[in-house]
């Protein structure tokens, strides 16, 4: 009886939750052909392949246009109730905690580790990327803008809303003023469809990817045999069985399985979970933790290591801390 009586008070706190934050995080981001085709972009050398990446710092400092344009659709998404992270707070975040030198090649010459928007999405921690691609034109003395909006999901990169358009030709408008009105009849189906995901990730959990992996140093490996439960399996087993037991509705799909990793796609992991009477929001960090904490208790006794990706993948490499 109060084991149902727990599970019902949980019920209805994740219902309050989704209530009070049912809808996505956004950040705006100007696109990739957008920033390298105005030359704000950062070129490097990865082992002799030239890799060129969006500079979003340059483009704030240097276009105005730009600059405009971000902060009249951030303001349309906030008037209709989606929470915002501004881009530029989130590139002095970023600078802040260093994690810009992750972006650059020492001079050495190792290779990048994590691009731009890689950082941002970890930094920000946003549910959406509204990436933005404009370009002005001239028809006569008037102006008028083209645009495309997709809607990434921030942690699998999927495009889960777009639109695209034009604007009537103005002689007297701003470039902001230009994409309201290019913008404006889009908006409502755009909105409707961020909503039509974002409340399917509340219902079915949100999508990652999960990668375990084997230390050299170990000296074992995933299919050594472990009695858990009365279930004599290999490692490989128990740890399919734990996915098994803690996604949404067991969803998930084993890609690749050997004596040495094990990858894990479309795991659709819970967006909120309880602690300390509290429901908070689940990440992929913290959902792989809790795999790290099993494997460390009996019958395992195994030290594990969590290795971010990204946002929306995670590595557990089993062996070593």
């Amino acid at each position: 009886m109060k084991k149902i009586l727990s599970f019902t008070i949980i019920c209805a706190f994740a219902l309050s939750s989704f209530g009070q934050a049912k809808k996505p995080t956004i950040m705006v981001v100007p696109s990739d052909r957008l920033c390298i085709s105005k030359d704000y972009k950062l070129t490097f050398d990865n082992q002799g392949t030239e890799v060129v990446l969006p500079d979003y710092k340059k483009a704030l400092q240097t276009d105005a246009d730009l600059r405009l344009v971000i902060s009249k659709l951030s303001g349309m998404m906030a008037d209709r109730g989606f929470p915002l992270k501004d881009l530029e707070q989130e590139m002095k975040n970023l600078t802040a905690e260093a994690a810009e030198a992750s972006m650059m090649t020492s001079k050495e010459g190792s290779g990048i580790s994590e691009s731009p928007i890689d950082a941002l999405k970890r930094v920000a921690k946003a549910d959406i990327i509204m990436d933005l691609d404009f370009q002005i034109k001239q028809q006569g003395p008037k102006k008028y803008i083209v645009f495309t909006l997709n809607g990434l999901d921030a942690y699998t990169s999927k495009n889960v809303a777009s639109a695209s358009g034009s604007g009537n030709p103005s002689s007297a408008a701003t470039p902001e003023i230009l994409l309201e009105e290019a913008v404006l009849s889009y908006m409502d189906e755009f909105n409707g469809r961020l909503m039509t995901h974002f409340e399917d990730m509340f219902a079915n959990g949100r999508e990652v990817k999960i990668m375990i992996k084997v230390f050299d140093g170990w000296g074992e490996d995933l299919e050594k045999d472990y009695d858990f439960e009365g279930e004599y399996d290999m490692l490989s087993i128990h740890i399919e069985d734990w996915m098994a037991s803690n996604t949404v509705e067991g969803r998930f799909s084993l890609s690749d399985g050997t004596e040495n990793q094990m990858r894990f796609e479309q795991v659709r992991i819970p967006m909120m979970y309880e602690r300390k009477g509290q429901m908070r929001a689940m990440d992929t960090r913290r959902f792989v933790n809790n795999l790290k904490k099993f494997l460390r208790h009996e019958p395992f006794m195994i030290d594990c290591k969590v290795y971010m990706r990204g946002l929306g993948e995670a590595w557990l490499i089993v062996g070593e801390k």
